[in-house]
């Protein structure tokens, strides 16, 4: 069974501003994650956020400036995946 994915308003806004290879990056990510769902390790600087939460991020473009993406799990029935940030590492919410 798939995953759904999602870009809450300020992150499909943020996408827009993406450098074309950082978007393409974005689209890989979020299609692993509608296939494997949103456990992925196989990412760079892949990591869990807090304890209990069910939000991750990982970088999705090293060197200067970073970019990252942080996404949530939002519902196990419908297994929705809501990214909720993309873009540089120092303004990342975490």
């Amino acid at each position: 069974m798939s995953w759904i994915v999602s870009y809450s308003r300020k992150a499909a806004k943020q996408y827009g501003g993406l450098p074309p290879v950082v978007q393409d990056r974005l689209d890989a990510l979020t299609a692993e994650i509608e296939l494997l769902g949103p456990v992925r390790g196989n990412w760079k600087n892949y990591s869990r956020l807090g304890g209990s939460t069910r939000q991750y991020h990982c970088h999705i473009k090293t060197g200067r400036p970073t970019y990252v993406a942080v996404w949530e799990e939002t519902d196990e029935t419908v297994k929705l995946v809501e990214v909720v940030y993309a873009g540089t590492h120092e303004k990342a919410p975490y």
